[in-house]
């Protein structure tokens, strides 16, 4: 029996040809990412387990984006550890406000096809778009790997998603993964590893497939996989004869097969206050909004900007909606500055924040208070995700974000 896309790479990793799913495996991990807020309680752990160096210096990168700019005193702290460790450890990868760590680990080629990398953050699955087994850990977990370069791991069953088609004007891989999630349901994929497929996944962009894999989380995903072709091998800067072997066998056994045609996927929004709790806009047409989001490691890229420059090109953002645009990486920032977007997303009345995480983890710029509501293009919409508890927060592609703040009420691309 051949073996899927998650069963290929852990065997390359380990040597083991056999590996099936269920079986406890110990893979060698090729990298590690820790985020700010993260960072305090790791080094805590690596050194109550008696740790004093990490396995590789040049294997660990820490990046600092949840936390920046600080909005609390507290947070300050985490920088001042975060250097220290820096500087103990000798680590050469080291990025202090270029960007989400989720967009600068595929971005710098810090996870590459076939890779087996693990990060301080549930979203860390968004690098299955390059074919990179990747996942959320916690800091215990993490402190284990500093000390020891590897990680246990039980081997995920797999269901393939194949999508086959053209997607309609106005859908994008948003609304893809967003249906996706609401089928499946919040637990539906629980340590399964996605592995997306189709002729209209083979046409997505890196940024779309980025998109999908990232929110494959929210349905309890181990992982999400994407088989690398040219575009991956561009993108990370690799050969595609070298991770030709990422893919998976024709007689693969999948625990089961989900197949959707792609014109019949239409723009959606999550209501609040889960990410399963899916309807299409058509249906919450109308509802008044008091902020509209444009950023997040989920569709804070060029291409998301770029649908919303276009949109709001010579128009005004409704009167009293604030809008907010928060691009994924310092180089998305510029460039959206020499393509122009910046500068039509900032004569339409928008606010363009730095690189970061932003109002996506409630840490700093935006956040409401009760009774107010938010169309957001990130991945999370739960109680107190953006403010208070008494926040509605809708989740929906950059296109439904665009005409929402053009018009002021939740309004899809026609």
């Amino acid at each position: 029996m051949g073996q899927t896309l998650i069963e290929k790479i852990i065997s390359h990793n380990t040597g083991d040809a056999s590996v099936r799913p269920g079986q406890i495996v110990t893979v060698n991990v090729d990298r590690v990412m820790i985020h700010d807020i993260f960072i305090p309680f790791v080094v805590e752990k690596f050194r109550e387990m008696g740790f004093t160096k990490v396995w590789d210096p040049d294997k660990v990168v820490l990046i600092y984006d949840h936390l920046v700019p600080t909005s609390a005193v507290e947070d300050v702290r985490h920088f001042k550890i975060g250097d220290a460790f820096v500087k103990e450890q000798g680590l050469t990868h080291f990025h202090r406000a270029d960007g989400i760590c989720h967009q600068l680990m595929p971005e710098m080629g810090y996870a590459r096809p076939g890779q087996i990398v693990f990060g301080t953050d549930s979203h860390t699955t968004t690098y299955g778009c390059v074919g990179c087994f990747s996942s959320g850990i916690g800091y215990t977990e993490m402190a284990s790997i500093l000390g020891t370069g590897e990680m246990w791991c039980r081997v995920p069953e797999t269901i393939r998603i194949e999508i086959d088609g053209d997607l309609p004007k106005g859908v994008y891989a948003k609304d893809v993964i967003l249906t996706v999630i609401g089928d499946l349901r919040a637990d539906g994929a629980t340590y399964k590893s996605l592995e997306f497929s189709g002729s209209c996944v083979e046409k997505m962009s890196v940024s779309s497939r980025m998109t999908m894999s990232n929110m494959s989380i929210e349905c309890g995903a181990k992982c999400a996989l994407f088989v690398p072709d040219e575009k991956t091998a561009a993108f990370s800067g690799v050969s595609l004869e070298s991770v030709s072997w990422v893919k998976p066998d024709p007689d693969a056994h999948y625990e089961r097969v989900i197949y959707y045609n792609a014109a019949d996927f239409v723009p959606v929004v999550a209501c609040p206050s889960q990410v399963d709790n899916i309807h299409p806009v058509s249906e919450k047409a109308g509802v008044k909004v008091d902020e509209v989001f444009l950023g997040s490691c989920t569709n804070g890229r060029l291409e998301d900007l770029a649908v919303a420059a276009r949109i709001l090109k010579g128009k005004k953002i409704a009167p009293y909606v604030n809008m907010i645009v928060t691009p994924a990486s310092r180089s998305i920032y510029r460039e959206a500055i020499k393509a122009g977007y910046i500068e039509t997303l900032a004569e339409a009345g928008a606010m363009i924040t730095q690189p970061g995480c932003g109002l996506c983890c409630g840490r700093a710029g935006g956040i409401l208070t009760d009774g107010e509501t938010v169309l957001a293009t990130n991945n999370r919409n739960f109680l107190g995700r953006m403010g208070t508890s008494g926040v509605n927060i809708y989740l929906g592609s950059p296109a439904t974000a665009a005409m929402t703040a053009l018009t002021g009420v939740i309004t899809a691309e026609a």
